[in-house]
């Protein structure tokens, strides 16, 4: 990951400097999926995707950025993680001298995670994207995903889990397409639509979309 921050942040010893404080937040005890392994998988789903013909990038190394930054801030009881992360991309890039523009744009991308909604933006629909990779694992990483997730939110009894995190997957299928880009709804749709109506059905959850509202893992 040292050689991707080189490239699309910077090589500089502040560059580095800000590089490793970003890692040691990912390395953070309470972070059981959203770590060092999530970091890098988004980092390169991200890679894979602009390297695509059919996906017309406008940014690459803001999107890679907004990746390494859009978990800066992780915490399970909080309301404004992404909030939280886009200041902290904007404090950090502007501290390395980048384009003022571009340090929001940075931002921009990054809370567009909230929702995972990108509209007609395609450097935030392939950020987006490569967040929800996971739901196209395969069956053993899906588990580790879910379980660590669980983990994370261990403060929140069974029921209230079970409506949340049902509430999350019904808004997923609920969508005519899971995934924004091409791409992504080529490699990925198909599997994440099966993973997600698996981990519904174990839940004991409907598939129908509304209810309650959810806990965003």
């Amino acid at each position: 990951m040292e050689a991707v921050w080189r490239t699309n942040v910077g090589a500089e010893p502040d560059c580095r400097a800000a590089g490793d404080e970003l890692l040691a937040r990912y390395r953070q005890p309470h972070r059981v999926y959203h770590g060092l392994r999530h970091l890098v998988w988004v980092v390169r789903h991200v890679q894979s995707l602009a390297a695509e013909p059919s996906v017309d990038i406008a940014d690459p190394g803001a999107t890679v950025a907004a990746a390494f930054y859009h978990d800066a801030v992780y915490e399970p009881t909080g309301t404004a993680n992404e909030a939280r992360s886009a200041d902290i991309a904007v404090a950090d890039l502007s501290a390395l001298n980048w384009n003022p523009a571009r340090c929001e744009r940075v931002a921009e991308l990054v809370r567009a995670t909230v929702e995972h909604r990108a509209g007609d933006d395609v450097d935030a629909a392939v950020l987006c994207d490569a967040d929800l990779a996971v739901l196209a694992a395969d069956p053993a990483d899906y588990e580790a995903y879910v379980n660590g997730v669980r983990r994370e939110y261990a403060h929140v009894d069974d029921d209230r889990w079970r409506t949340g995190r049902g509430a999350v997957l019904r808004s997923f299928v609920g969508r005519t397409q899971i995934y924004a880009t091409d791409a992504a709804q080529q490699r990925w749709e198909a599997r994440a639509r099966a993973n997600v109506a698996a981990e519904l059905a174990a839940l004991g959850v409907s598939a129908r979309v509304g209810g309650d509202g959810a806990i965003s893992p």
